[in-house]
Parts: structure tokens; sequence; C-alpha cells
């Protein structure tokens, strides 16, 4: 079995979350928000979010979409801005350009609906993290099977989502690992095209051990 150049190092990661000093009682405000705010207030509304709701498979794990949905009761805009794929960014500048975007045409479509106050305010968060090593590292296939089984949803959103903004990368951890340690890159691409809306934390982490399994019996 062939062993890595590089160990596979996990970790886990924690936040703190704060609440900032801007808030949104309507669309027109949620528009100006997503103009000002901060790119770790985006993150945290989406990237981060998706993390919180544990790929729930019913309702929408952007922050924005279900505030829109909820407090605006707006279901056509908030389908879109769920429609929105945090797998297709590398930026959070193209991120937030495309939510205002969002946002923005709709409020010039429907003014007066736009200016209607909502049920409650969206107020604009954004998470302090702090990285800890988990003493767990991998040097073969199995050794990274065996962890992967073991590790909890905040380490597995580390690795296998908010990597791709940190990677810059349309990546994740794993993925990358694998690729460029192994040279394993067909089991890179299907690790990287598990559907991280569609699966629970659970069914990802089975999907990947799956997929490991066929190839160590290959």
């Amino acid at each position: 079995m062939k062993v890595a150049a590089q160990p596979f190092e996990f970790v886990t990661a924690t936040y703190l979350t704060r609440i900032g000093n801007q808030k949104a009682q309507n669309l027109f405000e949620l528009r100006q928000g997503l103009e000002t705010c901060s790119d770790a207030s985006i993150f945290y509304h989406t990237f981060q979010s998706l993390g919180r709701y544990h790929y729930l498979t019913q309702g929408f794990s952007s922050d924005f979409a279900q505030w829109v949905l909820a407090a605006c009761n707006r279901p056509s805009l908030a389908e879109e801005l769920a429609a929105l794929d945090i797998r297709d960014y590398i930026a959070v500048a193209d991120l937030r350009r495309d939510l205002d975007k969002i946002v923005g045409t709709y409020c010039s479509a429907r003014p007066e609906d736009a200016q209607q106050a909502s049920f409650e305010p969206f107020y604009f968060c954004e998470a302090i993290g702090v990285t800890a090593p988990l003493g767990l590292e991998a040097w073969n296939l199995e050794e990274f099977r065996r962890c992967i089984e073991m590790l909890s949803h905040a380490s597995f959103h580390f690795h296998f989502i908010s990597s791709r903004l940190r990677l810059q990368l349309r990546t994740n951890d794993f993925s990358l690992w694998l690729a460029d340690n192994l040279g394993l890159e067909s089991l890179a691409k299907q690790l990287n095209r598990i559907d991280i809306y569609t699966n629970t934390v659970e069914t990802a982490k089975a999907r990947i051990v799956a997929l490991v399994d066929k190839e160590l019996a290959a």
C-alpha cells in the first residue's frame, strides 16, 4: 500500500459568534448590508451556516435565504438565494457579488415589497474561529478511512466545506491530499462530487468511506 509523502493531519475548528452593528429590517436594508458587511459575515451566513444546519435535506442552509423566507415571506427570492452553490466559489467577493445581484434585481423589480418591514430583523454576524489538531493523521488510505469515521461534524466541515475558500480551489482538503500525496486522482474527483446539500454529515462520511473501500478492494 502506498505511503504518502506527507500525512493528512486532521484538525477541528471552534467558533465564537459575534453579532455586528448591522441589521436589516427589509429587503432594501438586506441589500445594503450585503454590500457593506465584512467578508467574515458573508462567510458565516453561507459556508458556516451549512455546517450549523448539518446539511439538512429540507429547508435552506443559507441564513440569508432562510430569513427572506421566514421573516419576509418571499419564497421565490429565498429559492434564488438558496440556489447559489457555494461549491462554485473560491472567493467571498464573488459570492457577495451574486448575492447582491439577486437581492438588488428583486428590489428594483418590486420596490414596494422590498420596503415592507420584516417580521424580525436580520442581524449580520461573523465568527471568530480557532483551529486545533486532533492528534489524528493518516499516512495511507486505510488510515485515512479510519480517521474519517471518527471525525466530528466540526472537523468534517472544516476539511470538506470551508477549505474551498482557504485553498482558493474548487476542491476540499481530502481530495487535494488524495490526489497530491497518494496519486489517487479519480478517487479525489469522486469525493469532490459528493453533494453537500442532499447529504447529512453522516451520509456524506459514509459515502466517502464507501468510495475508499471500493478503492482499497480494487
